[in-house]
């Protein structure tokens, strides 16, 4: 006669029925066969990523010359005594803070043009 499993037999070692173990052992590899699976991709996303395959956001150069040269800047004065303490870059703004012994002031340079838009002296209260 042919032996059949039933739901009463149990597993030595465990509370499985041998199709419970069977199931696990199936999702198990499933899911170990997703992670690797998911790692791989990570791991090829970012390696795409960094490669030059990948979409660049700026324009390709010429070996001689830059992609964009830069304007003629006048540069900024530093009045006499004070030094430059900081620095705050913000989109095409540079703000330079310059501290002495008379006060500070912080001075805003149109980086386009090189321009000092304005300075502001700062006053203690």
């Amino acid at each position: 006669m042919a032996e059949t499993e039933s739901e009463s037999d149990i597993v030595p070692g465990t509370v499985f029925t041998p199709r419970q173990v069977r199931i696990l052992k199936i999702v198990v590899i499933a899911m170990g066969v997703l992670l690797v699976a998911g790692f791989v991709l990570v791991i090829s996303v970012i390696v795409y990523q960094a490669s030059d395959k990948g979409e660049s956001a700026a324009p390709e150069q010429s070996a001689g010359k830059p992609a964009y040269p830069a304007p003629p800047v006048p540069g900024l004065i530093v009045p006499k005594g004070m030094a430059v303490s900081n620095m705050a870059l913000d989109g095409n703004r540079l703000a330079v803070h310059l501290s002495g012994p008379k006060g500070s002031e912080i001075a805003i340079i149109d980086l386009g043009t090189g321009s000092v838009l304005q300075r502001i002296p700062l006053k203690s209260e």
